[in-house]
């Protein structure tokens, strides 16, 4: 079992920066991909950003340029910082850890971002 926590959401203006923090706990090695999805109201949950054991990173076209992930496998820790925020990137953003192509896949409870005028 994989236990994930995030924190740093909260309110922020248009072109403004936030960052969320996910701290990992129990059987959580290298071999799980880290990363971020988020949810906003009405919609589905949707891919941000993930990050390998190794430091691969993937990013949606979306966020591209403007949020960058990052990982400290010593503290078992996966930061998402988000620059240049849109009204768009407003919603719940959940913390995944995951091993491809397994039955380990773990989700965070999710932290509110909302990005207003």
């Amino acid at each position: 079992q994989v236990q994930l926590v995030e924190s740093g959401g909260g309110l922020v203006q248009p072109g403004g920066s936030l960052r969320l923090a996910c701290t990992a706990s129990g059987s959580i090695n290298i071999r799980y991909a880290m990363g971020w999805y988020r949810q906003a109201l009405g919609k589905q949950r949707e891919f941000v950003a993930t990050i390998t054991g190794s430091g691969t990173t993937n990013y949606a076209d979306s966020v591209k340029g403007r949020f960058t992930i990052s990982r400290d496998n010593a503290k078992n820790t996966v930061d998402l910082q988000m620059n240049s925020l849109k009204p768009d990137d407003t919603g719940v953003y959940y913390c995944n850890a995951k091993i491809p192509i397994t039955i380990y896949n773990f989700w965070g409870q999710g932290t509110q971002v909302t990005v207003y005028s």
